[in-house]
């Protein structure tokens, strides 16, 4: 299977929201970036309204990080909704499946 990487957009918007859990949980703009960089998608929500949405998890300066995006491709615009550091108890060991 190969890896769905997240696609490249012209503008990136963070959602309040987004903003205010990144400070709290110490997430830089540049962390963000730099995963939607190297991250990999490991959820879709196609029906999320008003846009699609996914979820993108990888490693930032050894830190697992997840950040939910939604894409509005008629602006060409991606939209963090929020950001965080993966649960272990939550997660399997590279924080890309969900524990059951």
């Amino acid at each position: 299977m190969s890896e769905k990487k997240y696609p490249v957009y012209l503008k990136l918007t963070f959602r309040i929201h987004a903003l205010r859990q990144m400070f709290q949980r110490r997430i830089s703009d540049s962390d963000i970036r730099e995963l939607l960089g190297l991250g990999t998608i490991i959820e879709e929500y196609p029906d999320d309204v008003p846009y699609p949405s996914f979820l993108i998890s990888g490693m930032v300066n050894s830190r697992p990080l997840h950040v939910v995006m939604a894409y509005n491709n008629v602006d060409r615009e991606a939209i963090v909704i929020t950001a965080y550091e993966p649960d272990p108890d939550s997660w399997s060991d590279n924080f890309t499946r969900r524990r059951s």
